[in-house]
């Protein structure tokens, strides 16, 4: 009998395991397919913190190599003081000169000392000092300066190796790819400052209200950025860097979600212009040209926003021997897609004068593939849009 209940009890438990089990197994598979216990869909969210953005390799790599730039530029100051008016006359007005202190960051890109900054940093500077993140602190010279992208290269004579900070390939940079701002915010106190942010946009221009001669094909972050961080560093996760930090759109002067930085393929080969030759060669098409607006895609029968509309061709350029014509829409050079005229400045700003380049137009509908051959020679003038 005792034997009997003890077979009937040992059956019993061993029902309940293999549903317990096999209820499980059910549920797990459920949730695998995205479903619960109840058939419905859900969704699984995994919180380990192995699967966020560690940015402790690119921050701890690349600190060293971004330095705070002192500059000191002299100015007339403008006084008004009758009595020295009524014995020396209105000219005494600009015989005062006083010094002006100003300050930002610059990018260690060669151990032996050459540093990448923007030109509105060390422009007119009569005096430039670096200071390193060790605090050492060194005179710098101006190798060359490149208005255009507000560009600069300096040097400083260090006893020893610096780091630097390798260039990366600023066309392979993706919107929403995690980058990091390295400079000095606000002055020295607050060097070293590191901010993390997105690629927000690629190939933004700002307005340009001096009428001068600009390149600009930003990249632009919400990475937070002050007027101190000018020629600071954006890298990459890898702690590579990816552009020089120029300039924040801002109501206030300060930071606003908004910054800009030259992209580091435009860096790259402005400096190395510069220590190779002295001076940017820069390549010219001979263009002017506009973005492709909908009112002027429906006047002129064009079927996509996307290009560089092209209004005129200066004679003897570049764009004139290669066969471009007016109202010709630029949609690529060689395996670049161009979608903005911004892409297409950007693009012939990285080719040197004697480059050729495949040229894709769009002509009444037709795709062409012009052979162009960049030259150095300043093109006729002609308005640009």
């Amino acid at each position: 009998m005792k034997r009997n209940l003890a077979i009937i009890l040992a059956a019993v438990l061993l029902s309940g395991l293999t549903a317990f089990f096999v209820t499980k197994s059910v549920l797990s598979q459920a949730q695998k397919n995205g479903q619960n216990g109840e058939g419905q869909t859900v969704k699984t969210v995994n919180l380990s913190l192995s699967d966020y953005p560690d940015f402790t390799y690119a921050a701890e790599n690349t600190v060293d190599a971004v330095v705070f730039v002192q500059v000191t530029v002299k100015s007339r100051a403008q006084l008004n003081n009758p009595f020295f008016e009524f014995f020396f006359g209105e000219q005494y007005k600009d015989q005062m000169e006083r010094l002006q202190q100003g300050s930002g960051s610059g990018v260690i890109i060669r151990p032996d000392g050459y540093i990448v900054t923007n030109n509105h940093v060390v422009a007119d500077a009569t005096e430039i000092k670096v200071v390193l993140n060790n605090n050492k602190t060194y005179p710098a010279t101006v190798i060359g300066t490149d208005p255009a992208t507000d560009v600069a290269l300096i040097k400083i004579e260090a006893e020893e190796s610096l780091p630097a900070i390798e260039f990366a390939d600023s066309d392979e940079l993706r919107l929403g790819e995690w980058v990091l701002a390295i400079g000095s915010p606000l002055g020295k106190e607050l060097q070293s400052t590191i901010t993390a942010g997105i690629v927000s946009a690629k190939g933004r221009s700002m307005p340009n209200y001096t009428g001068e001669f600009k390149i600009e094909s930003f990249i632009q972050t919400d990475a937070a950025v002050n007027p101190g961080n000018s020629g600071g560093a954006l890298v990459n996760k890898a702690g590579l860097l990816v552009g020089i930090n120029t300039a924040i759109v801002s109501t206030t002067g300060s930071y606003a979600g908004y910054s800009f930085a030259v992209p580091s393929n435009i860096v790259h080969k402005i400096v190395s212009d510069l220590i190779d030759y002295g001076s940017v060669k820069r390549a010219k098409l001979g263009v002017s040209m506009s973005a492709i607006t909908p009112e002027m895609a429906k006047e002129k029968n064009i079927k996509s926003l996307e290009g560089a509309y092209v209004h005129e061709v200066a004679p003897g350029s570049a764009a004139e021997r290669a066969g471009v014509k007016p109202g010709d829409v630029i949609v690529g050079i060689d395996d670049t897609a161009i979608n903005t005229p911004a892409a297409l400045q950007e693009k012939v700003n990285s080719y040197r004068p004697g480059d050729t380049i495949t040229l894709k137009v769009n002509r009444g509908g037709e795709t062409l593939n012009l052979q162009c051959t960049f030259t150095e020679e300043p093109s006729s003038p002609i308005t640009r849009s």
